[in-house]
């Protein structure tokens, strides 16, 4: 059977440019970058080309990229470093309700900490506005952390105008972008970013490694403490091989960060016009324009998420029904619910994430079978059957 990976935004593979820089790193260059020797140095010099490469793609300074395990790691670290730098001059920190949990646990924990934290509403779409952010500034606010894209529904916030209005009250501004990288012009000076979290397993480089840019003169305590690793800000020794990999698959996915998404919007604006014309009583979810390219969210009512899945599976089609890190849960998404969603009908929503790898013709494989799995669902569903009673 032939299979159809569309779940990109949970991972994607390793490309085989970037598997071909990573092989030498773990088996000629294989010394660890702090140590002093030939071995050693080698190791720094390729160590230091990968922070080139992060620092280049988001218009940063080399000496501002720090490596870190993943997203979530720089997450934590942004915001928990942030919030407990300064204390002392605030304790209310400002995200949305529609936050990767990497983002609205972290600040769940700082409030059993004593910080106050605003969730903003978004609206039908997922978007949040400048002018809430700003509205909700007080002269105790120290962080401001909105994410740039959304892992779940694709809606891309408006950053800049958000940074905009953070650097003129001198509050520090932190976005996850980890689903926007290679998508989603990134310039950290233009959008006035103070903090900006990415990981490399969602642009194609192997997973467990990510970056957290820190504007210079921004002081972060430590979330890992040790050794003098990257600056003596991030404890541990580096993840070479993880970090090469996801040096060159930064430059390759910008590099063709146009010519990709005009490919990935063709294919994401069939999948989603063939869904809505070929199945009944479904709806778009997100901005119909304002989206990640390859993001299809779509709510099929009268089906239950987990069937639904089960059944693409063995069809040989890979989806999701929302953000990976929580596809173990039963409740329904936190973001579908934020966007008004009542439970029954975010229970049956389905993400279809496409990448580097699919094609229109995977796209028309997809609209041949999910018409017949959502009415072999339906029909054996006592609520579509109680629907016109």
């Amino acid at each position: 059977m032939e299979r159809i990976y569309l779940d990109n935004a949970a991972t994607t593979r390793v490309r085989p440019e970037v598997a071909a820089e990573v092989l030498p790193i773990m088996t000629e260059i294989y010394g660890n970058a702090s140590s002093v020797h030939a071995f050693g140095r080698e190791a720094k010099k390729a160590l230091e080309k990968a922070r080139g490469q992060v620092a280049a793609a988001i218009g940063a300074k080399k000496e501002e990229i720090y490596f870190t395990a993943g997203g979530s790691e720089a997450d934590n670290w942004a915001i928990k470093g942030a919030a407990h730098q300064l204390r002392k001059k605030g304790n209310h920190i400002i995200t949305t309700a529609i936050e990767h949990h990497a983002v609205l646990h972290t600040c769940q924990s700082l409030e059993k900490e004593g910080f106050a934290v605003t969730y903003l509403p978004v609206d039908e779409y997922g978007l949040v506005t400048a002018s809430q952010v700003e509205e909700a500034i007080t002269p105790e606010t120290i962080l401001v952390s909105v994410m740039m894209a959304n892992n779940e529904i694709g809606t891309i916030e408006p950053i800049a105008e958000i940074g905009a209005v953070c650097k003129k009250h001198k509050v520090l501004f932190h976005t996850d972008a980890v689903q926007a990288i290679g998508h989603v012009p990134v310039d950290v000076n233009a959008m006035n970013i103070d903090l900006l979290s990415m990981s490399g397993h969602k642009f194609y480089a192997p997973k467990g490694v990510g970056a957290l840019y820190i504007r210079t003169g921004v002081r972060l305590t430590n979330l890992i403490d040790g050794g003098a690793q990257e600056r003596m800000r991030r404890a541990g020794t580096e993840n070479l091989p993880a970090v090469v990999g996801m040096g060159k698959a930064i430059e390759l996915i910008c590099a063709e960060m146009e010519e990709s998404n005009q490919r990935l919007t063709a294919m994401r604006d069939h999948l989603i016009q063939g869904i809505l014309d070929a199945i009944p009583e479904t709806r778009l979810n997100g901005h119909p324009t304002r989206r990640l390219p390859g993001n299809v969210n779509i709510s099929i009512r009268y089906i239950e998420g987990e069937a639904l899945l089960l059944s693409l599976d063995m069809a040989g089609i890979a989806g999701s029904s929302g953000s990976a890190c929580t596809s173990g849960s039963l409740d329904p998404s936190h973001v579908l619910l934020a966007i008004g969603l009542p439970h029954e009908i975010a229970h049956g929503s389905l993400r279809l994430t496409i990448g580097h790898d699919n094609t229109m013709e995977e796209m028309d494989k997809v609209l041949a079978e999910l018409p017949k799995i959502v009415d072999r669902l339906r029909a054996m569903s006592p609520l579509y059957a109680d629907r016109e009673r």
